[in-house]
């Protein structure tokens, strides 16, 4: 399969990138670049490249700013996901992205952590929350071949702990940013009370080793 390391390239492009690394971890916005290739992966092994739905460009801006609400833009006024769609919404925006596109790309966004609902969402939803769970570990064997490469060039940096006091540290500052049983709350109840995460303790023992 042809595949290439190459992103997206444009005042776009350049600004959705920009914006995840000016105002993210380098960990976390290692691992959404990684979400992307992993996604782009997906859907070359389900034969999506060529559905009528797939757009590159708009999957390239759901997951390299899928966490965005964990980031210095965000506010913790929030669910991380919900704030980060509503940013990611506003950039796109400003380069003046159809009102349709940006609805698609918040909603994969804002879904991105809720199995069960992005899966049925339409293709943009299902790719980025699928390529995020990639990089979790979950459904490792569909990138293997590439995950070497994609590791080499945006090193993990051990993203789980990191992508993890990001949302906590943002869920602490409101109630609305962290609700009970939203990815939020949960993940900051968990620290206060074992101080570590289930979500944590996965990723260790996952393919990748964190």
């Amino acid at each position: 399969m042809d595949f290439s390391l190459d992103l997206p390239t444009g005042p776009l492009a350049e600004a959705i990138l920009s914006t995840a690394c000016t105002s993210e971890t380098p960990s976390v916005a290692n691992h959404s670049v990684r979400s992307f290739l992993f996604a782009q992966l997906l859907a070359a092994h389900e034969g999506c490249l060529e559905d009528s739905a797939y757009d590159r460009d708009l999957l390239f801006a759901a997951t390299v700013l899928h966490d965005l609400g964990t980031g210095d833009l965000a506010k913790g006024e929030a669910r991380f996901e919900v704030e980060g769609a509503d940013l990611a919404a506003d950039l796109l925006r400003e380069h003046r992205v159809a009102e349709a596109d940006i609805d698609r790309v918040w909603e994969a966004i804002a879904l991105h952590a809720s199995p069960g609902i992005a899966e049925r969402r339409g293709l943009l939803a299902y790719l980025t929350r699928e390529g995020v769970g990639i990089d979790f570990g979950r459904n490792a064997e569909i990138v293997s071949g590439w995950e070497k490469r994609i590791h080499a060039a945006y090193p993990r940096l051990a993203m789980a702990r990191s992508l993890v006091d990001a949302i906590v540290e943002r869920a602490a500052r409101s109630a609305a940013a962290a609700p009970r049983y939203s990815i939020g709350g949960e993940l900051l109840r968990e620290r206060r009370a074992d101080g570590v995460t289930s979500l944590e303790l996965a990723a260790a023992s996952s393919r990748w080793g964190e």
